[in-house]
């Protein structure tokens, strides 16, 4: 199973490459949501601060305390939607490491085993000459 699955692995169908796009896609998705919607939470209860309203005001304009509002009134780095972004990233790239390791690993695994070669049909039909004229 692990032979079919690297020959389809490594065929480069173009197919095989919009479909990994769209589930990367929808795995960056993922980790969006479980980064937003669940970890930044919990930080956000344990130390009292929440990531997404972290900016820094570049007019003196701005005096709204969360973030969409302070966009409204005028130019403001968002820092804080950086860090979120900073640990999706991170989490993705994690899990593209052992992946890949996992992958790495696997053809070590595949390296390592001597695959079983079946003679060819003359090969076979020599060795019985031989064996043949030998008696």
């Amino acid at each position: 199973m692990l032979k079919e699955f690297r020959e389809f692995a490594l065929k480069g169908n173009v197919v095989d490459l919009a479909v990994g796009v769209i589930i990367g896609a929808a795995f960056g998705r993922i980790v969006e949501s479980i980064v937003g919607d669940l970890f930044m939470p919990i930080l956000g209860s344990l130390g009292g601060f929440d990531f997404t309203n972290y900016f820094l005001a570049l007019s003196k304009s701005v005096t709204a305390t969360n973030l969409a509002d302070a966009q409204k009134q005028g130019a403001v780095i968002a820092y804080g939607r950086f860090i979120t972004i900073a640990i999706n990233f991170m989490i993705i790239a994690a899990v593209m490491f052992l992946v890949v390791k996992g992958m790495n690993r696997l053809k070590r695994q595949e390296a390592a085993a001597p695959a079983e070669v079946k003679p060819t049909a003359e090969v076979t039909l020599l060795t019985e000459i031989r064996d043949l004229l030998k008696k």
